[in-house]
């Protein structure tokens, strides 16, 4: 099966309860994070709201693009100061 890589940061990692998971490809970063919010709810339901997306280090402008195989999506909520 092909995987995206899904890295949680700060409070978004205590929030999923872990530092990363794999998850299945081909969807857009807005069904990703859907499907985040109703695999984990809870408390990272609101991280997931403000939180900052990176693919493959670099910000993502287009959410409803399908993600490829093998890329990494780092979860980065707001950070102190900013």
């Amino acid at each position: 099966m092909a995987t995206v890589t899904v890295r949680y940061f700060a409070g978004a990692r205590a929030a999923a309860g872990r530092a990363e998971e794999a998850v299945p490809a081909g969807r857009s970063l807005d069904d990703l994070v859907a499907e985040l919010a109703e695999r984990h709810g809870g408390r990272l339901v609101p991280v997931l709201a403000v939180a900052s997306y990176l693919v493959d280090g670099v910000t993502c402008h287009d959410r409803e693009e399908p993600l490829p195989a093998g890329v990494t999506i780092d979860v980065l909520p707001p950070f102190a100061g900013g």
